[in-house]
């Protein structure tokens, strides 16, 4: 029978192929990113800040705001509009569009 010593080209061989083996399962063990899929949600539109709101508010001619309120994804604001009449304004969050007013008076 026939031994083959242990030379350093012998043990440089194992120790490759042992790394790539162990390599080999680390990679096949590390999940693929999942893809991007049409059903996952939408991120939320952005909205104003409640100081953009009062400002854009204010611009248009309404004064005394006394509150501000984000609800149902718009803002309800409570003010006086140019003639002195509190109303309820009902802002888009987005736009800041007003979308109704209510006369409170």
């Amino acid at each position: 029978m026939q031994r083959f010593p242990h030379t350093p080209r012998r043990h440089l061989i194992a120790l490759a192929a042992g790394a790539a083996l162990v390599l080999g399962i680390a990679q096949a063990q590390t999940p693929a990113p999942a893809p991007a899929s049409a059903t996952a949600a939408a991120p939320a539109a952005a909205r104003l800040t409640i100081r953009d709101i009062y400002d854009r508010m204010e611009a248009a001619g309404y004064r005394d705001i006394r509150e501000i309120e984000y609800s149902s994804g718009r803002y309800e604001v409570e003010a006086r509009n140019a003639q002195g009449q509190r109303v309820k304004l009902y802002v888009n969050a987005a736009t800041g569009a007003v979308e109704r007013t209510r006369t409170r008076d």
